[in-house]
Order: structure tokens, then C-alpha cells, then sequence
């Protein structure tokens, strides 16, 4: 490529707005902005409005697919910005929890801050994440999440336990300063598969 990976900005996108309504491949989009193919699959992966009930709204369109992508850059800054919350997210996928375990108990802990699953599965395939290996502690032990079609839902692998010891909570570890004192833990691993 010609030049070094860059998030793609708004003249880009208003490009490949205007290239996909004149009907462009995107081989040849991705050659006039000196992009990678597989970016521009996934700018349109990802940013493309979709509306079930009104089809016909459907497409690409710049001002939306920014507005889209800068909120998920905000999302993914949460998990940067707060370290309180990274920690507890982090010490949670170790301890075997599901990335939409963590979030709906943020959400019943009433957290100041909370992150939605699929934020926390994106910062787990992140360098920060992959730095770490947090891969290892999901349910599907990927070292690279699979595209969206190809992923299959998973039944709940934890049960609820009625009580919960101190003794059974989840020790922090040593560099958490004190973070993993305030995880309690509700959930236990099921040896049994859903059916």
C-alpha cells in the first residue's frame, strides 16, 4: 500500500458514499484511496445503516457511518479512560465470566459506567487485550473473533448459585490495588452443556 494504516475520515467516507451509489466495486474503491480491500469491507461491515422495518433506508451513508464510528471509538475510550472499570472487566474474563455476563451485572450493580458486551469482546481482541491473552478466557478460545455471520449463539455455560462464601469469591490479584475486592461473584461454571 502507499501509505501506513489510518482510521478512515469523513472525505473518505464521503467517497465511498458516492462510489457505492455509482455502483464502484470495492477493489476499485479500495485501489483509489490507497486502501487495503478488506478496509473498506469492513467500513461497510460495520457502518452501513440497516433498518429492518423500513429496508428501503438501507445503505451507506457518510455523515451516519462517522457518526457510528465515532461512537464506538467512545465506547472502546471507556474501557482506556477508566481503569477502575478495565480492571474489573479484565479480573471478570479471567475468572471465567462471559463478556454479556459482565455486562448485565454492571448493569445490576448499577455501575456508574457500564459497557455493553460487545464492547468488552472487542477490547478483549484488542492489542491491549491480546497483550494480555485475554482471548484464552473467552467461551470461544479464539485468538481472532469470528465475522458476524459465521458466529453461533452459546447457551448460558454458568449457573447461579444460591450463596456464595467469602472463601468461594475470587481472590484480586496482586497488582489489581484493591479492585478485585469489590467483584463478587455470582455466577459458577456448569460442567453441563445446554441442550
Amino acid at each position: 500500500m502507499k501509505r501506513t494504516y489510518s482510521q478512515i475520515d469523513m472525505e473518505e467516507r464521503r467517497k465511498i458514499a458516492r462510489w457505492r451509489t455509482a455502483g464502484i466495486s470495492v477493489d476499485v474503491i479500495a485501489e483509489k484511496l490507497h486502501r487495503h480491500r478488506s478496509t473498506i469491507f469492513r467500513e461497510l461491515r460495520r457502518n452501513t445503516f440497516e433498518d429492518r422495518e423500513m429496508p428501503d433506508l438501507n445503505g451507506y451513508y457518510c455523515v451516519m457511518a462517522n457518526d457510528m464510528a465515532r461512537e464506538r471509538r467512545a465506547k472502546l475510550r471507556k474501557l482506556a479512560r477508566f481503569s477502575q472499570l478495565r480492571q474489573s472487566v479484565i479480573e471478570r474474563i479471567m475468572h471465567g465470566w462471559s463478556p454479556q455476563q459482565i455486562a448485565g451485572r454492571l448493569q445490576l450493580e448499577r455501575h456508574p459506567i457500564s459497557v455493553s458486551h460487545e464492547t468488552i469482546y472487542k477490547f478483549a481482541y484488542s492489542s491491549d487485550g491480546h497483550a494480555i491473552k485475554l482471548w484464552r478466557h473467552l467461551p470461544e478460545h479464539r485468538a481472532r473473533r469470528r465475522p458476524r455471520h459465521a458466529r453461533r449463539r452459546h447457551g448460558r455455560r454458568f449457573t447461579r448459585m444460591s450463596t456464595f462464601s467469602t472463601g468461594q469469591t475470587p481472590s484480586p490479584s496482586a497488582n489489581s490495588s484493591g479492585i478485585g475486592n469489590a467483584i463478587s461473584s455470582s455466577f459458577a461454571r456448569s460442567s453441563e452443556r445446554p441442550t
